[in-house]
């Protein structure tokens, strides 16, 4: 009979998701599959064998152009109207709470048949701000997340700062009594933790977030390279006189923004669209906006767009964003320097994040002997670059970007079963 009692530390991440717990003094992660620790949160809906993929399976899926629906950037719907809206998908109508549980419990599962352990109870990782300081979804959203983690079946869940938890695991005990800034900048936002280290635990001193995250960095990407290519800023014929207008941009915005993806896949957005390519002055563009919505290729090129931000990041000069999926040979090209250009707002909001959590402390960017980085978009040569201005004296360092909220999650979820 399998043991009670544990605790599994989970980082339910925008991008990727991990778990793990402590075993012995050392944390140990769920293999998600073979050799993998990391488990992309990504869902497909397999239309013709009607079944539900989560994860590489999902992704192979979508880019194997099978007949479903494809989600992604589920973490950014917590606290919003859409959590509990049915609607229907394949068989069922459902709620983002219960697909999200599904996944939750998809590793609740592979935990338990892996380890031999029973996990009744989770400690789930959270962003310091889902939405905002001031903003009423706060509450919500973290009430959301917790109904899913019932969904799933856990008996009970506790939340920890995902700064804190990176903190735990970045070795940060190791430099007793220093001061240190942990920044995480995930896929949907950008979090920032002032911590004392001591022997025995982190002491956090303040704690600030953004809803800034990749996937924000990708969208203006998106919005600047590639939907001008699909009709973005054309003119269309005035229906009721000479003259023309600009095309709305709404459509553009969404199909930029990886949460809202699968909601235009409507008979009446499609309608929206050839209305425009119809009132086209040069319909070419905009009957490529068709073609993406009636054959739904809106995450195509999604990744399209994600895979030449970071060739673009490494430095190719040649960096080009492939849109193959629309139309043999189309690309963007997206040069290093766009890239930088294009990601300079966010810049600025991170160094004002970071200053903005120092000042309810008292701290001065001189006193804060290291800054550790963590989460995927922290990778982005913006990030530290940026940051680096206002801290040219600190410990600049990366911890495991992909892994280190889980590890920590699961050192703190041992010492929960301990106590």
């Amino acid at each position: 009979m399998a043991e009670q009692g544990h605790v599994l530390g989970i980082d339910f991440g925008t991008s990727n998701s991990a778990a793990g717990f402590l075993q012995g003094d050392a944390p140990r992660l769920i293999d998600m599959a073979p050799g993998q620790s990391t488990l992309p949160t990504t869902f497909f809906f397999d239309f013709d064998n009607r079944d539900t993929l989560i994860g590489d399976p999902a992704n192979q899926a979508l880019l194997d152009g099978r007949e479903g629906r494809f989600m992604r950037a589920l973490k950014r719907v917590l606290g919003t109207s859409l959590m509990h809206e049915k609607r229907q998908i394949l068989n069922e109508r459902v709620t983002f709470v219960d697909i999200i549980g599904r996944f939750l419990a998809r590793i609740k599962t592979r935990a338990e048949a892996e380890t031999g352990l029973r996990f009744d109870h989770a400690l789930s990782g959270r962003p310091v701000y889902f939405h905002g300081a001031d903003d009423p979804r706060e509450a919500q959203a973290q009430d959301d997340l917790r109904a899913c983690y019932h969904a799933a079946g856990f008996a009970s869940v506790d939340f920890m700062p995902e700064p804190q938890a990176a903190a735990i695991a970045s070795g940060a005990l190791e430099r007793p009594e220093s001061l240190g800034l942990i920044v995480d900048i995930g896929g949907g936002t950008s979090d920032f933790s002032l911590f004392r280290s001591a022997p025995d635990g982190v002491e956090i001193l303040a704690n600030h977030g953004l809803r800034i995250g990749g996937t924000d960095f990708d969208r203006a990407i998106s919005i600047d390279r590639v939907m001008p290519l699909l009709g973005k800023g054309s003119a269309l014929r005035d229906s009721f006189g000479p003259g023309t207008m600009t095309a709305p941009n709404a459509i553009f915005n969404d199909l930029a923004t990886w949460e809202k993806i699968p909601f235009l896949y409507t008979a009446q957005t499609l309608r929206q669209a050839s209305d425009m390519a119809r009132q086209a002055v040069e319909p070419e563009r905009l009957n490529r906006l068709v073609s993406v919505i009636e054959n739904e290729l809106g995450h195509d090129l999604a990744f399209g767009v994600e895979t030449g931000k970071i060739a673009a990041n490494s430095g190719a000069a040649q960096a080009r964003i492939g849109l193959e999926a629309l139309e043999r040979g189309l690309a963007a090209d997206l040069p290093p320097q766009s890239l930088d250009d294009l990601l300079t707002p966010f810049a600025g909001a991170l160094r004002r994040g970071a200053a903005d959590t120092l000042a309810p402390a008292g701290i001065t960017p001189d006193q804060v002997e290291q800054i550790i980085y963590f989460g995927g978009s922290s990778l982005m040569g913006m990030v530290s670059g940026a940051l680096r201005q206002d801290f040219p004296h600190a410990d600049h360092s990366f911890a495991e970007v992909f892994t280190a909220v889980a590890d920590g999650l699961a050192i703190a979820a041992g010492r929960m079963a301990q106590n």
